[in-house]
């Protein structure tokens, strides 16, 4: 009776009658994605305000400026070595599979109209502009704008601020900013209890809209983008293990309610406020947390390279092209960096399609309309593979600076430190920090001001 009222079943049941609803009733299923859409709005309005007061309380706690600076060097490091593999391995599975040959499609057929619609007339940044971005016009704007990396870079600074404030001001400030985190989390878990009805909504909607018969139709290319992501993830899993220790297993059930959030609502943003909470719970330092996993939703996208990178080459394969070894490798060089500012543009997938594609210049660039009947079918790929690697990130980055206490890791993934256990934990944090602001107000007022 425990495991029906669990979040995690109730999703898993919304996913199945949302699948079941828009194989049945799609006309129905296409008209109910204002369920996704809502639920993932309302957890991306606090997204921004977490993001700042997890980074502020965990910097602020740190005191060491330098070991700011250290993670997230050693955080982008791992970021291009994953993105890294993850393209190549794209690239190698294409060329293994050869997904798209024997299309023969004409290249003139094609109607590339729908790629305007995916895109709405954006594009990527280039690196130049990719930079200034993250820096914002104002405090507000960057709050106003959910840009997470200019929120990201205030936080920081804000952080790094607190940390160097000697007199009274930081205690105060710091158990205000940690009582304010604390409502935030409690109004995360009400949204929460509207998981199930978002992801039903976005589940209806994508099989309502798209329809089941495209899965035949892009089998094969379906299939060599999961099979290259399920050799990344155990590639994954393996450094995960000998750096940190890390039971992947484990740590997909510990997270398996977000996961199936994550891939019902084909968001893995809609889960990054739980999963930075998990992360803490399991050990990894709080400010790690805080710096690896936001900057990792733009640095950090291995699902998304290696769909990029095989779909390059499916795309050419499809058209009747063999590409060469340097073309590859200028597909790969180009998706590199373009792969680095695809966060928040609409259609950014097939941006990155389109500027690879004219980089290589060996097809049309109007060839990548093909995929626009499949792009829908790979989000949970994309989302998986996206949101494992950014939480194996941090465990690494945690691991190497020595803030990983492996210890209470292992024993919150096998089940030694239950669920309740944590819960309680938390309420005794709570409690500890209402005491300690009352201790300090009653100081505040006891003590006459100096003049």
């Amino acid at each position: 009776m425990t495991f029906v009222k669990s979040l995690f079943f109730q999703i898993i049941a919304a996913v199945v009658i949302g699948i079941g609803v828009g194989i049945l009733w799609p006309d129905l299923g296409s008209l109910l994605q204002p369920l996704g859409t809502g639920f993932i709005k309302l957890i991306k309005m606090l997204i921004a305000p977490l993001i700042f007061m997890v980074i502020v309380t965990g910097i602020a706690k740190m005191g060491d400026l330098k070991s700011v600076g250290r993670i997230g060097l050693k955080a982008i490091l791992w970021f291009e070595l994953a993105t890294t593999v993850a393209l190549v391995l794209g690239l190698c599975t294409a060329n293994l599979l050869r997904p798209g040959a024997g299309m023969n499609v004409d290249p003139a057929s094609i109607d590339a109209s729908g790629i305007e619609a995916k895109t709405k007339g954006s594009e990527l940044p280039h690196t130049v502009d990719f930079i200034m971005n993250i820096i914002p016009t104002s405090v507000v704007d960057a709050f106003a704008q959910n840009a997470l990396l200019q929120v990201l870079l205030v936080a920081c600074l804000f952080g790094v601020a607190l940390a160097a404030t000697e007199n009274k001001a930081k205690e105060n400030v710091l158990n205000l900013v940690e009582q304010l985190l604390g409502i935030v989390f409690r109004m995360i878990g009400y949204i929460m209890k509207l998981a199930p009805v978002g992801a039903f909504g976005a589940m209806a909607y994508t099989i309502g809209a798209y329809g089941a018969s495209t899965l035949s139709s892009f089998g094969l290319l379906i299939l060599a983008c999961y099979g290259a992501a399920l050799l990344f993830l155990m590639l994954l899993a393996l450094a995960a293990w000998w750096i940190t220790g890390l039971n992947f297993i484990q740590f997909v059930r510990y997270t398996r309610s977000e996961v199936m959030l994550a891939i019902g609502t084909g968001s893995s943003e809609v889960v990054m406020p739980r999963m930075m909470d998990k992360l803490t719970k399991a050990g990894c330092d709080r400010a790690v947390v805080g710096l690896v996993v936001p900057t990792g939703y733009s640095f950090n996208l291995d699902g998304a390279s290696i769909y990029l990178s095989l779909a390059t080459v499916f795309v050419a394969q499809a058209v009747g092209i063999d590409l060469t070894l340097g073309q590859e490798i200028t597909i790969l060089l180009v998706l590199m960096l373009s792969s680095k500012g695809m966060a928040g543009v609409p259609g950014s997938a097939f941006l990155a399609l389109s500027a690879t594609a004219a980089a290589v210049n060996a097809f049309p660039v109007a060839a990548v309309a093909l995929l626009l009947g499949a792009d829908r079918f790979m989000d949970t790929m994309r989302v998986f593979t996206n949101l494992m690697g950014n939480c194996v990130a941090a465990f690494v980055v945690a691991r190497w600076e020595g803030l990983l206490d492996q210890k209470r890791m292992r024993a919150v993934l096998s089940g030694e430190i239950s669920a309740a256990e944590l819960e309680a934990e938390e309420k005794a944090a709570r409690s500890a920090l209402k005491l300690n602001l009352r201790e300090n107000q009653g100081q505040s007022l006891a003590t006459p001001e100096v003049l």
